[in-house]
Protein backbone atom coordinates (compact mmCIF):
# COMPACT_ATOMS: atom_id res chain seq x y z
CA UNK A 1 0.00 0.00 0.00
CA UNK A 2 1.41 3.39 -1.03
CA UNK A 3 1.42 5.90 1.82
CA UNK A 4 0.80 9.41 0.54
CA UNK A 5 3.38 11.87 1.87
CA UNK A 6 2.50 15.39 2.91
CA UNK A 7 4.49 17.68 0.61
CA UNK A 8 7.43 19.31 2.36
CA UNK A 9 7.88 23.05 2.23
CA UNK A 10 11.03 24.38 0.67
CA UNK A 11 13.34 25.10 3.57
CA UNK A 12 16.62 26.87 4.09
CA UNK A 13 19.75 25.25 2.72
CA UNK A 14 22.86 25.98 4.79
CA UNK A 15 26.52 25.93 3.80
CA UNK A 16 29.73 26.04 5.87
CA UNK A 17 31.74 29.31 5.74
CA UNK A 18 34.20 28.33 3.03
CA UNK A 19 31.47 26.97 0.74
CA UNK A 20 29.18 29.92 1.39
CA UNK A 21 32.05 32.30 0.60
CA UNK A 22 34.15 34.55 2.83
CA UNK A 23 33.52 37.66 0.75
CA UNK A 24 29.83 36.83 0.73
CA UNK A 25 29.84 36.75 4.53
CA UNK A 26 31.73 40.03 4.62
CA UNK A 27 29.04 41.64 2.45
CA UNK A 28 26.63 41.26 5.37
CA UNK A 29 28.88 41.71 8.39
CA UNK A 30 30.76 44.82 7.28
CA UNK A 31 27.60 46.93 7.63
CA UNK A 32 26.17 45.10 10.66
CA UNK A 33 25.55 47.53 13.51
CA UNK A 34 24.81 45.08 16.32
CA UNK A 35 28.33 45.74 17.78
CA UNK A 36 28.46 42.14 19.08
CA UNK A 37 31.65 40.26 18.21
CA UNK A 38 29.83 37.10 17.09
CA UNK A 39 28.34 39.06 14.19
CA UNK A 40 31.60 39.11 12.27
CA UNK A 41 33.53 37.04 9.75
CA UNK A 42 36.43 36.57 12.16
CA UNK A 43 34.47 34.84 14.90
CA UNK A 44 32.69 32.62 12.39
CA UNK A 45 36.00 31.47 10.92
CA UNK A 46 37.90 31.15 14.18
CA UNK A 47 35.25 29.01 15.86
CA UNK A 48 33.73 27.25 12.86
CA UNK A 49 34.84 23.86 14.18
CA UNK A 50 33.55 24.52 17.70
CA UNK A 51 30.08 25.78 16.85
CA UNK A 52 29.69 24.25 13.38
CA UNK A 53 28.56 27.53 11.85
CA UNK A 54 26.59 27.29 8.61
CA UNK A 55 24.93 30.02 6.56
CA UNK A 56 22.25 30.82 4.03
CA UNK A 57 20.55 33.87 2.54
CA UNK A 58 16.84 34.66 2.73
CA UNK A 59 14.80 37.82 2.28
CA UNK A 60 17.92 39.90 1.73
CA UNK A 61 19.42 38.76 5.03
CA UNK A 62 22.18 36.46 6.23
CA UNK A 63 21.00 33.62 8.45
CA UNK A 64 23.54 31.82 10.62
CA UNK A 65 22.85 28.48 12.31
CA UNK A 66 25.17 26.85 14.79
CA UNK A 67 25.22 23.71 16.87
CA UNK A 68 26.68 23.33 20.34
CA UNK A 69 26.46 20.16 22.43
CA UNK A 70 23.85 18.79 20.03
CA UNK A 71 21.54 21.82 20.29
CA UNK A 72 20.72 24.06 17.33
CA UNK A 73 20.78 27.86 17.61
CA UNK A 74 20.26 30.79 15.25
CA UNK A 75 21.77 34.26 15.19
CA UNK A 76 19.51 37.24 14.67
CA UNK A 77 19.34 37.83 10.88
CA UNK A 78 21.76 40.38 9.41
CA UNK A 79 20.60 42.69 6.62
CA UNK A 80 22.65 43.18 3.48
CA UNK A 81 24.11 46.50 2.39
CA UNK A 82 20.92 47.33 0.49
CA UNK A 83 18.64 46.39 3.36
CA UNK A 84 16.62 43.26 3.94
CA UNK A 85 13.41 41.89 5.40
CA UNK A 86 14.46 40.77 8.87
CA UNK A 87 10.95 39.66 9.84
CA UNK A 88 10.71 37.61 6.65
CA UNK A 89 14.04 35.96 7.45
CA UNK A 90 12.82 35.12 10.96
CA UNK A 91 9.73 33.53 9.43
CA UNK A 92 11.99 31.36 7.28
CA UNK A 93 13.88 30.26 10.41
CA UNK A 94 10.57 29.39 12.09
CA UNK A 95 9.45 27.33 9.09
CA UNK A 96 12.80 25.53 9.06
CA UNK A 97 12.39 24.56 12.72
CA UNK A 98 8.85 23.32 12.09
CA UNK A 99 9.92 21.15 9.17
CA UNK A 100 12.93 19.80 11.08
CA UNK A 101 10.92 19.44 14.31
CA UNK A 102 13.48 21.26 16.42
CA UNK A 103 12.99 23.85 19.14
CA UNK A 104 13.53 27.42 17.99
CA UNK A 105 16.48 28.96 19.83
CA UNK A 106 18.36 32.21 19.26
CA UNK A 107 21.85 32.96 20.54
CA UNK A 108 23.95 36.10 21.18
CA UNK A 109 20.97 38.36 20.54
CA UNK A 110 21.53 42.12 20.62
CA UNK A 111 19.39 43.89 23.21
CA UNK A 112 17.48 45.73 20.48
CA UNK A 113 16.14 42.40 19.16
CA UNK A 114 14.57 41.37 22.45
CA UNK A 115 11.47 43.55 22.23
CA UNK A 116 10.63 42.38 18.73
CA UNK A 117 11.09 38.68 19.48
CA UNK A 118 9.50 38.64 22.92
CA UNK A 119 6.37 40.29 21.49
CA UNK A 120 6.32 37.81 18.61
CA UNK A 121 6.11 34.52 20.51
CA UNK A 122 3.79 32.68 22.86
CA UNK A 123 6.54 32.62 25.47
CA UNK A 124 10.30 32.87 25.82
CA UNK A 125 13.02 31.72 28.18
CA UNK A 126 15.75 34.33 28.27
CA UNK A 127 19.33 33.91 29.45
CA UNK A 128 21.64 36.85 29.97
CA UNK A 129 25.06 35.58 28.91
CA UNK A 130 27.03 37.18 31.75
CA UNK A 131 30.24 35.31 30.93
CA UNK A 132 30.24 36.47 27.30
CA UNK A 133 29.73 40.22 27.57
CA UNK A 134 31.71 42.32 25.08
CA UNK A 135 33.93 45.21 26.13
CA UNK A 136 33.33 48.33 24.01
CA UNK A 137 35.70 51.32 23.93
CA UNK A 138 35.74 54.70 22.23
CA UNK A 139 38.17 54.77 19.31
CA UNK A 140 38.96 58.38 20.16
CA UNK A 141 39.87 57.45 23.74
CA UNK A 142 42.15 54.60 22.68
CA UNK A 143 43.94 56.65 20.03
CA UNK A 144 44.97 59.30 22.59
CA UNK A 145 44.69 57.75 26.08
CA UNK A 146 44.11 61.25 27.44
CA UNK A 147 43.37 62.16 31.04
CA UNK A 148 44.21 60.81 34.47
CA UNK A 149 42.39 57.51 34.09
CA UNK A 150 44.71 56.50 31.24
CA UNK A 151 47.92 57.44 33.03
CA UNK A 152 48.86 53.79 33.47
CA UNK A 153 48.45 53.02 29.77
CA UNK A 154 50.50 56.08 28.77
CA UNK A 155 53.28 55.07 31.16
CA UNK A 156 53.42 51.54 29.75
CA UNK A 157 53.55 52.83 26.16
CA UNK A 158 56.30 55.37 26.96
CA UNK A 159 58.34 52.70 28.67
CA UNK A 160 57.96 50.41 25.66
CA UNK A 161 59.05 53.21 23.31
CA UNK A 162 62.02 54.07 25.51
CA UNK A 163 63.21 50.46 25.86
CA UNK A 164 62.59 49.48 22.22
CA UNK A 165 63.00 52.62 20.11
CA UNK A 166 63.33 50.58 16.91
CA UNK A 167 59.94 48.92 17.27
CA UNK A 168 57.27 49.91 14.78
CA UNK A 169 53.70 48.85 14.05
CA UNK A 170 52.85 48.21 10.41
CA UNK A 171 50.31 46.30 8.28
CA UNK A 172 50.73 42.53 8.15
CA UNK A 173 51.03 40.99 4.67
CA UNK A 174 51.31 37.54 3.17
CA UNK A 175 55.03 38.16 2.75
CA UNK A 176 55.29 38.06 6.55
CA UNK A 177 54.32 34.39 6.83
CA UNK A 178 57.85 33.12 7.66
CA UNK A 179 58.32 35.80 10.33
CA UNK A 180 54.80 35.14 11.59
CA UNK A 181 55.61 31.45 11.93
CA UNK A 182 58.69 32.27 14.01
CA UNK A 183 56.60 34.56 16.22
CA UNK A 184 53.99 31.85 16.73
CA UNK A 185 56.66 29.36 17.79
CA UNK A 186 58.09 31.83 20.31
CA UNK A 187 54.62 32.64 21.64
CA UNK A 188 53.66 28.97 21.98
CA UNK A 189 56.86 28.20 23.85
CA UNK A 190 55.87 30.76 26.51
CA UNK A 191 52.15 30.00 26.54
CA UNK A 192 51.07 29.19 30.10
CA UNK A 193 47.31 28.60 29.98
CA UNK A 194 46.32 24.96 29.67
CA UNK A 195 42.50 25.27 29.70
CA UNK A 196 40.77 23.83 26.66
CA UNK A 197 39.02 27.09 25.75
CA UNK A 198 42.25 29.10 25.93
CA UNK A 199 44.07 26.59 23.73
CA UNK A 200 41.20 26.62 21.22
CA UNK A 201 41.30 30.42 21.08
CA UNK A 202 45.06 30.46 20.52
CA UNK A 203 44.94 27.81 17.80
CA UNK A 204 42.02 29.56 16.09
CA UNK A 205 43.81 32.90 16.21
CA UNK A 206 46.96 31.57 14.58
CA UNK A 207 44.95 29.70 11.97
CA UNK A 208 43.12 32.83 10.85
CA UNK A 209 46.36 34.82 10.74
CA UNK A 210 47.57 32.42 8.04
CA UNK A 211 44.51 33.00 5.85
CA UNK A 212 44.73 35.18 2.80
CA UNK A 213 41.62 37.23 3.60
CA UNK A 214 43.19 40.60 4.32
CA UNK A 215 40.63 42.29 2.11
CA UNK A 216 38.17 41.34 4.86
CA UNK A 217 40.44 41.78 7.87
CA UNK A 218 42.66 44.55 9.13
CA UNK A 219 45.88 43.04 10.42
CA UNK A 220 49.06 44.56 11.76
CA UNK A 221 52.23 43.56 13.55
CA UNK A 222 54.74 45.10 15.91
CA UNK A 223 58.19 44.56 14.43
CA UNK A 224 61.61 44.91 16.03
CA UNK A 225 64.90 44.21 14.24
CA UNK A 226 63.09 42.39 11.46
CA UNK A 227 61.20 40.05 13.80
CA UNK A 228 57.51 40.12 14.69
CA UNK A 229 56.98 40.53 18.44
CA UNK A 230 53.22 41.07 18.42
CA UNK A 231 50.20 40.89 16.13
CA UNK A 232 46.63 42.21 16.02
CA UNK A 233 43.78 41.46 13.64
CA UNK A 234 40.23 42.71 13.39
CA UNK A 235 37.51 43.88 11.03
CA UNK A 236 35.11 46.76 10.63
CA UNK A 237 31.45 45.91 11.29
CA UNK A 238 29.23 48.96 11.01
CA UNK A 239 30.87 51.72 13.05
CA UNK A 240 32.74 49.24 15.23
CA UNK A 241 36.25 47.87 14.85
CA UNK A 242 36.12 44.35 16.29
CA UNK A 243 39.54 43.22 17.44
CA UNK A 244 39.66 39.44 17.18
CA UNK A 245 43.34 38.81 17.85
CA UNK A 246 45.93 40.50 20.01
CA UNK A 247 49.01 38.39 20.76
CA UNK A 248 52.44 39.55 21.94
CA UNK A 249 55.63 38.40 23.62
CA UNK A 250 54.78 40.25 26.81
CA UNK A 251 57.32 38.33 28.87
CA UNK A 252 60.13 39.73 26.73
CA UNK A 253 58.89 43.23 25.92
CA UNK A 254 57.45 45.44 28.66
CA UNK A 255 54.43 47.52 27.72
CA UNK A 256 53.88 45.80 24.41
CA UNK A 257 50.16 45.05 24.82
CA UNK A 258 48.92 48.63 25.35
CA UNK A 259 51.31 49.71 22.59
CA UNK A 260 49.86 47.20 20.14
CA UNK A 261 46.28 48.02 21.09
CA UNK A 262 46.73 51.77 20.61
CA UNK A 263 48.71 51.30 17.41
CA UNK A 264 46.16 48.88 15.95
CA UNK A 265 43.23 51.21 16.66
CA UNK A 266 45.14 54.27 15.42
CA UNK A 267 46.04 52.56 12.15
CA UNK A 268 42.83 50.70 11.41
CA UNK A 269 40.09 52.47 13.39
CA UNK A 270 40.08 55.88 11.73
CA UNK A 271 36.69 55.21 10.09
CA UNK A 272 35.14 53.67 13.24
CA UNK A 273 33.58 55.13 16.37
CA UNK A 274 33.93 52.18 18.72
CA UNK A 275 36.25 49.23 19.20
CA UNK A 276 35.09 45.86 20.56
CA UNK A 277 37.76 43.78 22.33
CA UNK A 278 35.33 40.85 22.69
CA UNK A 279 34.53 39.02 25.92
CA UNK A 280 36.81 37.87 28.72
CA UNK A 281 35.77 34.18 28.72
CA UNK A 282 35.32 34.49 32.51
CA UNK A 283 39.10 34.74 32.88
CA UNK A 284 40.02 36.95 35.85
CA UNK A 285 43.23 38.22 34.26
CA UNK A 286 41.52 39.12 31.00
CA UNK A 287 38.66 40.83 32.81
CA UNK A 288 41.08 42.91 34.89
CA UNK A 289 43.01 43.89 31.77
CA UNK A 290 39.91 44.85 29.79
CA UNK A 291 38.53 46.92 32.65
CA UNK A 292 41.81 48.86 32.95
CA UNK A 293 41.13 50.33 29.51
CA UNK A 294 37.86 51.84 30.85
CA UNK A 295 35.17 50.52 28.48
CA UNK A 296 32.38 52.87 27.45
CA UNK A 297 29.99 49.99 27.92
CA UNK A 298 29.97 46.29 28.58
CA UNK A 299 27.63 44.92 25.97
CA UNK A 300 24.99 42.42 27.05
CA UNK A 301 23.87 39.68 24.71
CA UNK A 302 21.17 37.12 25.24
CA UNK A 303 20.21 33.56 24.44
CA UNK A 304 16.51 32.89 23.90
CA UNK A 305 14.56 29.63 23.93
CA UNK A 306 11.19 30.11 22.23
CA UNK A 307 8.17 28.45 23.78
CA UNK A 308 4.80 27.56 22.28
CA UNK A 309 1.52 27.35 24.18
CA UNK A 310 2.15 23.66 24.86
CA UNK A 311 5.02 24.60 27.20
CA UNK A 312 2.49 26.02 29.65
CA UNK A 313 0.69 22.68 29.93
CA UNK A 314 1.97 20.44 32.72
CA UNK A 315 0.12 17.27 31.69
CA UNK A 316 -1.96 16.14 28.70
CA UNK A 317 -5.63 16.99 29.29
CA UNK A 318 -8.54 14.62 29.77
CA UNK A 319 -11.49 15.65 27.60
CA UNK A 320 -14.98 14.20 27.74
CA UNK A 321 -17.65 14.12 25.01
CA UNK A 322 -21.04 12.40 24.90
CA UNK A 323 -19.47 9.11 23.89
CA UNK A 324 -15.70 9.50 24.06
CA UNK A 325 -12.79 10.28 26.34
CA UNK A 326 -9.61 11.89 25.05
CA UNK A 327 -6.58 11.53 27.30
CA UNK A 328 -2.88 10.75 27.27
CA UNK A 329 -1.49 7.67 25.56
CA UNK A 330 -0.22 5.08 28.06
CA UNK A 331 1.99 2.02 27.83
CA UNK A 332 -1.13 -0.11 28.24
CA UNK A 333 -2.26 1.23 24.85
CA UNK A 334 0.71 -0.38 23.11
CA UNK A 335 -1.28 -3.04 21.25
CA UNK A 336 -4.05 -0.74 20.06
CA UNK A 337 -1.72 2.15 19.25
CA UNK A 338 0.72 -0.11 17.45
CA UNK A 339 -2.06 -1.60 15.34
CA UNK A 340 -3.30 1.90 14.44
CA UNK A 341 0.15 3.09 13.37
CA UNK A 342 0.94 -0.06 11.37
CA UNK A 343 -2.34 -0.17 9.44
CA UNK A 344 -1.19 1.02 6.00
CA UNK A 345 -4.63 0.91 4.44
CA UNK A 346 -6.05 3.11 7.19
CA UNK A 347 -3.05 5.47 7.18
CA UNK A 348 -2.78 5.92 3.44
CA UNK A 349 -3.86 9.55 3.76
CA UNK A 350 -2.47 10.24 7.23
CA UNK A 351 0.61 11.73 5.59
CA UNK A 352 3.24 9.97 7.68
CA UNK A 353 5.09 6.72 7.06
CA UNK A 354 6.79 5.28 10.13
CA UNK A 355 9.32 3.50 7.90
CA UNK A 356 11.07 6.80 7.18
CA UNK A 357 11.95 7.54 10.81
CA UNK A 358 12.60 3.91 11.66
CA UNK A 359 14.79 3.33 8.61
CA UNK A 360 12.73 0.45 7.28
CA UNK A 361 12.38 -1.31 10.65
CA UNK A 362 9.02 -2.16 12.19
CA UNK A 363 8.66 -0.55 15.61
CA UNK A 364 6.55 -2.05 18.36
CA UNK A 365 3.48 -0.53 19.90
CA UNK A 366 5.59 0.34 22.93
CA UNK A 367 7.96 2.27 20.65
CA UNK A 368 5.06 4.34 19.32
CA UNK A 369 3.81 5.03 22.85
CA UNK A 370 7.28 6.11 23.94
CA UNK A 371 7.58 8.47 20.97
CA UNK A 372 4.25 10.12 21.83
CA UNK A 373 5.42 10.64 25.41
CA UNK A 374 8.77 12.08 24.28
CA UNK A 375 7.12 14.44 21.82
CA UNK A 376 5.00 15.88 24.60
CA UNK A 377 7.92 16.09 27.04
CA UNK A 378 9.72 18.22 24.44
CA UNK A 379 6.48 20.13 23.81
CA UNK A 380 6.64 19.40 20.09
CA UNK A 381 3.31 17.53 19.73
CA UNK A 382 0.33 16.53 21.84
CA UNK A 383 -1.09 13.10 20.98
CA UNK A 384 -4.22 11.93 22.79
CA UNK A 385 -5.87 8.54 22.79
CA UNK A 386 -9.51 8.53 21.66
CA UNK A 387 -11.30 6.08 23.93
CA UNK A 388 -14.68 4.42 23.74
CA UNK A 389 -15.65 2.67 26.96
CA UNK A 390 -11.99 2.83 28.00
CA UNK A 391 -10.66 1.21 24.83
CA UNK A 392 -8.35 3.17 22.51
CA UNK A 393 -10.03 3.48 19.11
CA UNK A 394 -8.04 6.28 17.55
CA UNK A 395 -5.73 9.25 18.00
CA UNK A 396 -6.21 13.03 18.09
CA UNK A 397 -3.12 15.17 17.71
CA UNK A 398 -2.04 18.81 17.91
CA UNK A 399 1.26 19.45 16.17
CA UNK A 400 3.31 22.01 14.21
CA UNK A 401 3.06 24.63 16.94
CA UNK A 402 4.45 27.78 15.34
CA UNK A 403 5.21 29.57 18.65
CA UNK A 404 2.87 32.39 17.62
CA UNK A 405 -0.47 30.90 18.62
CA UNK A 406 -0.83 28.57 15.65
CA UNK A 407 -1.04 24.77 15.55
CA UNK A 408 -2.32 21.99 13.31
CA UNK A 409 -4.87 19.37 14.25
CA UNK A 410 -5.49 15.85 13.02
CA UNK A 411 -7.67 12.86 13.96
CA UNK A 412 -7.65 9.21 12.85
CA UNK A 413 -9.93 6.36 13.86
CA UNK A 414 -9.24 2.61 13.69
CA UNK A 415 -10.96 0.80 10.82
CA UNK A 416 -13.26 -1.18 13.12
CA UNK A 417 -14.76 2.06 14.51
CA UNK A 418 -14.98 4.10 11.32
CA UNK A 419 -18.21 5.63 9.96
CA UNK A 420 -19.81 6.26 13.37
CA UNK A 421 -18.94 9.96 13.71
CA UNK A 422 -16.24 9.35 16.33
CA UNK A 423 -13.64 11.27 14.34
CA UNK A 424 -15.80 14.37 14.07
CA UNK A 425 -16.74 14.16 17.75
CA UNK A 426 -13.11 13.88 18.86
CA UNK A 427 -11.98 16.58 16.43
CA UNK A 428 -14.59 19.03 17.78
CA UNK A 429 -13.62 18.37 21.38
CA UNK A 430 -9.89 18.83 20.79
CA UNK A 431 -10.39 21.92 18.61
CA UNK A 432 -12.58 23.64 21.20
CA UNK A 433 -10.14 22.82 23.98
CA UNK A 434 -7.16 24.05 21.94
CA UNK A 435 -8.84 27.36 21.07
CA UNK A 436 -10.59 28.17 24.33
CA UNK A 437 -8.46 26.52 27.00
CA UNK A 438 -4.95 25.93 25.72
CA UNK A 439 -4.70 29.35 24.07
CA UNK A 440 -4.24 28.47 20.40
CA UNK A 441 -5.41 31.40 18.27
CA UNK A 442 -5.20 29.82 14.81
CA UNK A 443 -5.99 26.16 14.22
CA UNK A 444 -4.99 24.68 10.86
CA UNK A 445 -5.80 21.38 9.19
CA UNK A 446 -5.20 19.80 5.82
CA UNK A 447 -6.15 16.70 3.88
CA UNK A 448 -5.26 15.06 0.61
CA UNK A 449 -7.60 15.81 -2.28
CA UNK A 450 -8.43 12.12 -2.56
CA UNK A 451 -9.56 11.92 1.08
CA UNK A 452 -13.20 12.82 0.58
CA UNK A 453 -14.29 11.81 4.08
CA UNK A 454 -11.78 14.18 5.69
CA UNK A 455 -12.69 16.93 3.23
CA UNK A 456 -16.37 16.67 4.23
CA UNK A 457 -15.60 16.70 7.95
CA UNK A 458 -13.15 19.60 7.77
CA UNK A 459 -15.53 21.55 5.54
CA UNK A 460 -18.22 21.27 8.24
CA UNK A 461 -15.97 22.26 11.15
CA UNK A 462 -13.50 24.76 9.64
CA UNK A 463 -13.17 27.32 6.86
CA UNK A 464 -11.46 26.41 3.58
CA UNK A 465 -8.50 28.74 3.06
CA UNK A 466 -6.43 27.31 0.25
CA UNK A 467 -5.38 24.40 -1.89
CA UNK A 468 -2.60 23.15 -4.09
CA UNK A 469 -2.23 20.29 -6.52
CA UNK A 470 -2.08 17.75 -3.71
CA UNK A 471 -3.69 19.18 -0.56
CA UNK A 472 -6.73 21.09 0.69
CA UNK A 473 -6.23 23.53 3.57
CA UNK A 474 -8.57 24.64 6.32
CA UNK A 475 -8.43 27.09 9.22
CA UNK A 476 -10.40 27.97 12.34
CA UNK A 477 -9.76 31.02 14.50
CA UNK A 478 -11.21 32.29 17.73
Amino acid sequence: MLIEKIPQKEILHFLPPQDFGIERLAYYYRNCRYEICEYSVGIKLMYANVYRYVFCEACGCLICRDEYEGITYFDFPVEGENGGDVEGAILKIEEYCLEKEITLRFTTLPADALQMLSARYDGIELQNTYLCRDYIYSVEDVMHFSGKRYAGQRNHIRRFQRLYPGACFRPLTQNDLPALERFMNRFNARFQKSEGEAITERESAFRILHMDHHSVFRAGCMELDGEIIGVALGEKCGDTLIEHIEKALSGEFEGIYPSIFQSFVSMFGQDCKMVNREDDAADKGLRTSKMQYHPCKILQKYDMNVKNVLHFLQEPPSLQTDRLTLDKIRESDANAYGALNLDDSRNRYWGYDYRIDWEGQTPSGTDFCRTATEDFSQRMNLSLAIRLDGEMIGEAVLYRFDNRGGAEIGVRISEAYAHHGYGKEAFTALADWALYTLGVTTLNAKCFRQNQASERMLGQLMQRNGEDEKMLYFVRRI
